[in-house]
């Protein structure tokens, strides 16, 4: 189960939206919102429908119709306004003790809201405000308080009797008590726009019985990290990006939880304000150590000594441990140079290997066409440490690994071991990716599934220099001719320069060069624990294809 879901049943699926997480993704190849994320994550879920929104930083309970006959009951309630919303917000403006009720029309003007007179046209909104009590953030934890503000403030329940965008914050605002953290509309900065859905009663779509559900608040809790743990099992988890640069406020610094340790990065050693960073979040996840690397664009160039990251506070990692990733076992390894040992940004392509749904209306397999084989085959052309194969393998695959390392392949064999997972029966095939292509080709050997993930630059002694840009469709091509009918093509890469129109172009053009039609196709960013904004660009671009 994840920690933000509230109630799940036949009809409905009720969470607990984090702040800092869209309801619905803003644009086609921007990060999933919460209602992309989970509508590809089960198959139980393909049918969701959004029924309301709220704002990318507001928190609170949400509702999602899982069935036609709730989607018309939850939209027909929405529309008579009978579902009873309640909200929480902080503030430290002055606030009458007596309630408040704006009524006006919003109108869009760019990013903001303005508030117009109510009959001066765009659409009607209505707020009642009333003051619960004073929340003096200076009896806080000195740490708390300036995670907020040393300035007292009050709380306030708001119930919208309209669902407008942005209606509680433009209001807010209107009344002389903008929310904190909401500098849009003139609040005081805060680490989040302090507004949580708090309530939210309706009448079940399938018994007619009146249901209200609930979510807590806690304003001072961090809202990086709860986006985090509120989208991670951690019975099946412990390792994910705590802090991805800008998109959290910090420019050029990245976190990393891996188990009981954790690694940040940045092209800078520790500033102070980062170091007192690392020290609180090693508190808050119970790490034994945290590591600092050092980032360069040379990273070819840099020694292992120079790439390996540092101890810099708690105690050292043993050489080798392991994490848990998907309910999956992966050995890690801080004193290998360039890499640990596994891509976190790639745990939700994994996770679609293990269950064998890649998206709503996409199995893996296609089971409509062709009858499920007693096993599948699945090619991993750039294994590294073999993560990918790992998951094919224990959802029944024989697989073939393959990668220009002999030393990461024998990982990648540990990495099986450590998941009960007998080595018999998976190939794992040291050298040059091209010409293992070329080799299989030859022996006419066919995939169900083939996973594309290079690096961006490589070099081997037989296909010499390899570049994503210039050199991913002759890749395309050459395992294309390996796949199945209605096989499954995976394309990845993290290029973070090339758009990913540009990226997916290529890869269509080279399908067509094969003769081959694209009968399904699904784009996936990073995922959630790697926010995507406009200070931190999304740099990771994978599709999944079904060709025949």
């Amino acid at each position: 189960m994840l920690p933000c879901l509230i109630l799940e049943d036949a009809h409905l699926l009720v969470v607990n939206k984090p702040a800092g997480l869209n309801t619905h993704a803003p644009s086609p190849h921007a990060g999933e919102g919460l209602y992309d994320w989970l509508r590809h994550r089960e198959p139980r879920w393909a049918r969701l429908a959004i029924i309301h929104r709220l704002d990318k930083e507001t928190s609170g309970v949400m509702v999602f119709s899982k069935t036609p006959l709730a989607n018309r009951s939850l939209t027909d309630q929405f529309a008579r306004r009978s579902v009873r919303k309640k909200y929480l917000l902080l503030t430290d403006r002055a606030v009458p003790p007596e309630e408040v009720v704006v009524r006006s029309s919003l109108v869009r003007a760019g990013e903001r809201y303005l508030s117009r007179p109510f009959h001066a046209g765009g659409d009607p909104a209505e707020t009642c405000f009333r003051l619960l009590a004073a929340a003096d953030v200076r009896r806080l934890k000195s740490e708390v308080r300036s995670r907020l503000t040393d300035r007292c403030c009050q709380m306030i329940e708001a119930q919208p009797l309209t669902g407008r965008t942005h209606q509680i914050r433009v209001h807010a605002a209107q009344a002389g008590f903008p929310i904190l953290g909401d500098t849009l509309y003139g609040g005081t900065p805060a680490p989040r726009v302090c507004l949580h859905a708090s309530e939210l009663t309706l009448k079940h779509p399938a018994t007619g019985q009146e249901m209200t559900w609930s979510a807590p608040v806690d304003w001072a809790a961090d809202p990086r990290s709860l986006l985090r743990t509120e989208l991670t099992d951690n019975e099946l988890a412990n390792a994910y990006r705590l802090i991805h640069g800008a998109s959290d406020g910090w420019p050029g610094w990245y976190v990393d939880r891996l188990g009981d340790c954790l690694l940040s990065q940045c092209a800078q050693p520790l500033s102070a304000p980062q170091r007192e960073e690392l020290e609180r979040l090693m508190r808050t996840f119970s790490a034994h150590g945290a590591y600092h690397k050092f980032l360069t664009r040379q990273v070819r160039r840099a020694s292992a000594a120079e790439a390996t990251p540092q101890l810099v506070l708690g105690e050292a990692a043993p050489e080798r441990f392991t994490i848990r990733e998907n309910g999956v076992r992966v050995e890690l390894s801080l004193a290998e140079g360039y890499s640990a040992g596994l891509f976190l940004d790639q745990r939700d392509n994994r996770r679609r290997l293990l269950t064998g749904h890649v998206a709503a209306d996409f199995p893996l397999l296609d089971m409509a066409h062709r009858p499920r084989p007693a096993t599948f085959r699945v090619l991993n052309v750039f294994a590294y440490t073999c993560g990918f194969s790992v998951c094919a393998a224990k959802a029944g695959a024989r697989t073939t690994s393959l990668d220009l390392s002999k030393r990461y392949l024998e990982w990648g064999k540990r990495n099986f071991e450590l998941n009960q997972l007998d080595l018999s029966g998976h190939k794992f095939l040291p050298g040059d990716a091209f010409d293992w292509l070329h080799r299989l080709a030859k022996r006419q050997q066919l995939f169900e599934v083939i996973l594309l993930d290079p690096p961006t630059f490589s070099q081997s002694k037989v296909s010499g220099v390899f570049r994503a840009e210039k050199d991913y469709g002759k890749l395309v091509r050459a395992a294309a001719s390996l796949l199945v009918p209605s096989g499954v093509l995976f394309a990845s890469t993290n290029a973070a320069g090339w758009p990913p129109e540009g990226f997916l172009t290529t890869v269509k053009a080279a399908i067509r060069t094969t003769g081959r039609e694209i009968l399904q196709e699904h784009y996936v960013p990073q995922p959630p624990d790697f926010p995507i904004s406009r200070s931190e660009p999304a740099y990771l671009k994978t599709v999944w294809m079904r060709l025949e």
